[in-house]
C-alpha cells in the first residue's frame, strides 16, 4: 500500500490451462473437475516456505485477474451488464455479476489441489475444476475453510434460472480419441454445460470452441450437442 491508501498488487504466479480463448471456458470454477491447471510461482515468491502445509488443504481460492478483458481497448467498468445466461437482454448490477469488465478487474475461483511441486524451482501447484484462461495472473491464494467458506443455504440469484441446464453429448468415438486419454472426460463436461451464450439458439450454426490445441465444432439441436469435426489449432482457416 502507498503512501496514498492504494494498495498496489503483483502477480505472485501464473496460471497454465488448456484454454488459450474465452469462448467455451466454463463460467465457473468446480463446474468441470476433469479440467486442470498448472500454477507456477514467479521467481520472487518461488519458496518451498511460502507453500508449508498447504497440501493439508484439499481446496484452494484463487485471486486471479481478468487479463484478457483488460487488454480490449476501450472497455472500462459498466455499472449495470447483460449476462449471457438470461440472453443477453436483462440487466443486472455488475456487483450482482461475475463479469470481467469491473472497477477493479479481480476475479475468485475455488479450485481442488491436486498435487504440489514444493522442492522444485519454479514451486508448482496441479489444481483442478479451473474456469481461467491459460496465462491468466494470479494475485493470491488462500486455503478454502468449510467451517467458514461453505453456506449451505446460501441463496443462488439469479443464477437458479439456469443451473440445471445441460445438454447430451453426441461425440463420435473417432473425433474424441483425437485429444489424449486425460483430456477427453473435460471435453465431454466442457460441452456438456452448453458454452453458447444463452441468446444463440441456431440449429444451423456451427460453433467452435479450442481446447487443448484442438478446435472442437459442434452443432445443437434442441438438447442435444452433435460434435462435427475437430481440427488442430494450427489448420484453422
Amino acid at each position: 500500500m502507498n503512501d496514498s491508501g492504494i494498495l498496489q498488487i503483483e502477480p505472485i504466479a501464473v496460471i497454465h490451462t488448456d484454454f488459450r480463448e474465452k469462448f467455451g471456458l466454463p463460467r465457473q470454477s468446480g463446474l468441470v473437475p476433469a479440467l486442470r491447471g498448472e500454477i507456477i510461482f514467479r521467481p520472487s515468491y518461488s519458496q518451498p516456505e511460502a507453500v508449508r502445509g498447504i497440501e493439508a488443504f484439499s481446496h484452494l481460492w484463487l485471486i486471479w485477474g481478468f487479463h484478457a478483458a483488460q487488454k480490449q481497448e476501450g472497455k472500462g467498468w459498466s455499472a449495470t451488464v447483460r449476462p449471457p445466461r438470461l440472453g443477453g437482454n436483462t440487466r443486472i448490477g455488475v456487483f450482482a455479476t461475475r463479469a470481467p469488465y469491473r472497477p477493479n478487474p479481480l476475479g475468485l475461483s475455488c479450485v481442488r489441489l491436486e498435487q504440489v511441486y514444493a522442492e522444485e524451482q519454479p514451486v508448482r501447484l496441479i489444481v483442478s475444476g479451473v474456469d481461467l484462461l491459460d496465462g491468466t495472473p494470479i494475485y493470491d491464494i488462500k486455503p478454502y475453510i468449510p467451517l467458514a467458506d461453505c453456506q449451505p443455504d446460501a441463496s443462488e440469484g439469479y443464477t437458479a434460472e439456469t443451473r440445471q441446464h445441460v445438454l447430451r453429448v453426441d461425440f463420435p468415438p473417432e473425433l474424441l480419441s483425437r485429444f489424449p486419454a486425460d483430456k477427453q472426460q473435460a471435453a465431454l463436461e466442457i460441452l456438456r454445460l452448453d458454452p453458447r451464450p444463452g441468446y444463440s439458439d441456431d440449429p444451423a450454426r456451427q460453433y467452435g470452441i479450442s481446447y487443448a490445441g484442438m478446435d472442437i465444432r459442434f452443432r445443437v439441436s434442441g438438447d442435444l450437442l452433435t460434435v462435427c469435426a475437430v481440427i488442430p489449432d494450427n489448420e484453422k482457416e
